[in-house]
């Protein structure tokens, strides 16, 4: 498990479908050894902060491996690493496997692994998609935030070492389950609620589905 590519950006403007948008999405690799703080790398900034950034979406993981599938869904698209906006291009983490709580030292940093990537219009904007964003959810490629947990430098080529798992708890690829086909299972949404690493504001997105009555998605 390794750090294939290290992304940054701050944001800038772009015009997609006649309106101008302010966006941190366009991560390039940068060389050398960065400062990870609590909220963002250095040299990384999100435009809209209302919905990106903060302590439970302090850098952004995207797996390498997932690459190969992109290019063959869109072989017209351009993809070098950072492409998803992703701050860690990884190697050998995978929403299947990666627990919402898991903690991992990367450098001289420790994160934890919190939420998936749920994309918004700004995805479809860089990749000039109207299709981008459903995609992206139908694919289950989410990729994945981390929080830090202790500041430090992280570089190209560094290990993700496990330090814990919680292995109990709600996996990335069931929270990409649960947000985009199967919403109220009930399983599901007991054991992310349960998940003590869950942000509040997805208990608080999944609790009043618990009163629903299942139904198909």
């Amino acid at each position: 498990m390794k750090l294939i590519s290290l992304s940054v950006a701050r944001p800038h403007l772009m015009v997609y479908k006649g309106v101008t948008i302010n966006t941190g999405i366009f991560k390039k690799p940068v060389a050398g050894r960065i400062a990870l703080r609590t909220l963002n790398l250095d040299g990384d900034r999100q435009a809209d902060l209302s919905v990106h950034g903060g302590p439970y979406k302090a850098v952004y993981g995207y797996p390498f491996e997932h690459y190969e599938y992109w290019r063959q869904e869109l072989p017209e698209a351009n993809f070098p690493w950072g492409a998803f906006g992703e701050n860690f291009t990884t190697e050998g983490l995978g929403e299947e496997e990666l627990h919402v709580g898991d903690r991992f030292r990367i450098g001289s940093a420790v994160v934890m692994v919190r939420q998936p990537r749920m994309p918004c219009y700004k995805l479809a904007a860089k990749f000039q998609r109207d299709d981008m964003i459903e995609r992206f959810l139908r694919s289950g490629r989410s990729g994945f935030y981390f929080s830090v947990e202790q500041e430090g430098e992280v570089g190209e080529g560094d290990s993700f070492e496990l330090i814990s798992q919680e292995g109990e708890g709600v996996t990335i690829a069931e929270m990409n389950r649960l947000f985009f086909r199967e919403k109220y299972n009930r399983g599901l949404l007991e054991k992310a609620i349960a998940t003590s690493a869950l942000p509040e504001d997805w208990r608080d997105y999944f609790l009043p589905r618990l009163n629903k009555p299942a139904v198909r998605t």
